[in-house]
């Protein structure tokens, strides 16, 4: 089975994906959420939940508009939204207690920009550095640097595709990306990077094994050995999170999400796409030793 004779149409299935993310992300923007933008946040406890979220945003209008409104509990309610003062409260709690009965306030907070400010700039600084210690990490594992860069090239695309999603998910369903999604983004660089080391490890002992065979064959007998396996570990996670997509509550239910888009992409990329620009970045290679070689008669 030569499942890398079709790598020309994993690369443009990839960059089509790529693409579509970056001009969503051009286009609609991510919305974030009160931990990015600083704001106030509200956890009521209700009397009441027999009613779609959707119809407390109508109920608040008049005293406060929150950007993100969820049931956080069996009787709780979560508000996201401009920063307000401890004192103004009060007609919040009257005018959703004329849809879900008595109220009480659990927790207040205040995100200042400041910490929402340090928070953006340490998510990035964190991802950088993931990246450039993975890169190291594979490179000093299997002693070439091409196997570090397809590595980390497959795990950036897998967030950029990630982050497409939730940019789409943000225009058309107003999903708000939270601190929640900074780690289903992280997540997502593990899951991405621990499919592809099996991966890569293969295709290493098998060159070691046949050094005079073909490297794109030795890449396709790897694949063709773990493609099984990567999948059907994937498949126990996938199952698991499409029931927390399903059956979790709406709190942790984008996070579900994301961590779902993450564990199918990562599986995709390992095998067509880590795997295949190997096999670009040696032919590539051989070109210009040829070259080099050609010149010099």
């Amino acid at each position: 089975m030569n499942i890398m004779k079709y790598r020309k149409l994993y690369f443009l299935f990839s960059t089509a994906l790529v693409l579509i993310s970056l001009v969503s992300l051009a286009v609609f923007r991510l919305k974030p959420s009160v931990d990015f933008t600083g704001g106030s946040l509200i956890e009521v406890s209700v009397e009441n939940t027999d009613y779609p979220v959707d119809d407390l945003y109508a109920t608040l209008q008049d005293v406060y508009q929150p950007t993100s409104i969820q049931f956080s509990g069996e009787k709780q309610v979560l508000l996201k939204g401009p920063t307000i003062p401890a004192d103004s409260q009060e007609p919040i709690l009257t005018a959703l207690a004329q849809k879900t009965g008595q109220t009480e306030v659990i927790r207040f907070e205040v995100v200042g920009p400041t910490i929402s400010g340090e928070l953006l700039y340490k998510t990035g600084i964190a991802i950088v550095l993931v990246a450039g210690v993975i890169t190291l990490y594979v490179w000093r594992q299997f002693s070439e640097l091409k196997y570090g860069v397809c590595a980390v090239t497959a795990m950036l695309h897998d967030s950029l595709i990630l982050l497409g999603v939730f940019s789409l998910l943000g225009h058309y369903y107003d999903v708000y990306v939270d601190v929640l999604f900074v780690t289903a983004l992280l997540t997502t660089l593990s899951f991405s990077i621990h499919d592809t080391v099996v991966v890569f490890h293969r295709i290493l002992e098998l060159k070691q094994k046949n050094r005079r065979q073909v490297f794109e064959t030795t890449v396709n007998d790897a694949i063709v050995e773990t493609v099984s396996r990567s999948i059907n570990n994937s498949v126990t996670i996938i199952v698991m999170l499409a029931a927390l997509v399903l059956l979790g509550g709406e709190t942790i239910r984008w996070f579900s999400v994301a961590l779902l888009v993450g564990a199918v992409v990562g599986t995709y990329s390992s095998t067509f796409l880590a795997a295949p620009l190997l096999i670009l970045w040696d032919e590539v290679a051989e070109k210009r030793r040829l070259a080099i070689k050609n010149k010099k008669k």
